[in-house]
């Protein structure tokens, strides 16, 4: 899949928030950029994550970029001052380079990341940073056991699975080492808490799963998702207190030209 069209629903992404922005903050503390003109959030979503970028830096102009018209909507609606454009991040090209160029979340569904990556430090002023980070959960139960799952719909699914679109780190430092000047890149696992029935599914169910969903019939959908869901509980149980312990990695690369 080489770009991110597929219409998002904010609600059922925004249903664990708070899990869903720590690696967004966490991305955002390490940028050093005291006084940035021009800063890009690629894949910016519901927008929330932009209106933390617009409150770091005030004097900025700030521009959210995404695909979904929905997702789109409700930042434009909670954040009025903002520029938003809808736009294919796979074949996005700013007016003016950007002086911080930021991704959460969002990279990971771009196909060739040989090309994406170097194309994306053309697009910075000199001195400019970016700032990304992509799931890398893609070994772990959540994701493997999609395939498993399918069973008669696997002939329906494939097209749209993609079972590794992260690579480990080293690869991008072979990717980003040629173009830039100073690069960091590390992982963080994060052991989430999750609340209610069906935690992880619910979760998945917002991301990975949705470009899969969208591809079946209703009947088709509802047995894939309660096979799926019966996976994720075996691999995920709830645990005495109820709650339900969801260890993700993400990937994370701040570059500078």
């Amino acid at each position: 899949m080489a770009n991110m069209t597929h219409d998002w629903n904010p609600s059922q992404y925004m249903k664990f928030a708070g899990h869903r922005l720590r690696p967004a903050l966490d991305l955002l503390a390490r940028i050093d950029a005291d006084k940035p003109a021009i800063v890009y959030d690629l894949g910016c979503g519901p927008g929330n994550v932009t209106g933390l970028l617009a409150d770091r830096w005030p004097d900025a102009a700030v521009t959210g970029i995404d695909a979904s018209a929905d997702m789109l909507a409700k930042a434009k609606a909670e954040h009025p001052d903002i520029t938003w454009i809808e736009a294919d991040l796979g074949h996005w090209s700013p007016e003016v380079p950007g002086d911080v160029i930021y991704s959460n979340a969002a990279l990971h569904w771009l196909s060739d990341h040989r090309a994406v990556f170097p194309g994306l430090m053309e697009h910075l002023s000199p001195g400019g940073v970016l700032a990304v980070q992509m799931p890398h959960n893609h070994a772990e139960p959540s994701h493997t056991a999609i395939r498993e799952a399918a069973g008669p719909v696997l002939g329906k699914l494939e097209p749209v699975m993609r079972e590794t679109p992260v690579a480990a780190p080293e690869v991008y430092y072979d990717i980003l080492e040629p173009v830039t000047g100073e690069l960091d890149i590390w992982e963080t696992v994060y052991t989430q808490v999750l609340e209610g029935d069906n935690a992880v599914a619910e979760w998945t169910k917002g991301s990975v799963l949705k470009p899969l969903l969208d591809v079946l019939d209703e009947d088709e959908r509802g047995a894939f998702f309660d096979t799926y869901s019966g996976l994720m509980q075996k691999a995920y149980p709830v645990r005495a207190d109820g709650k339900t312990l969801f260890p993700f990695r993400r990937l994370f690369i701040v570059a500078r030209p």
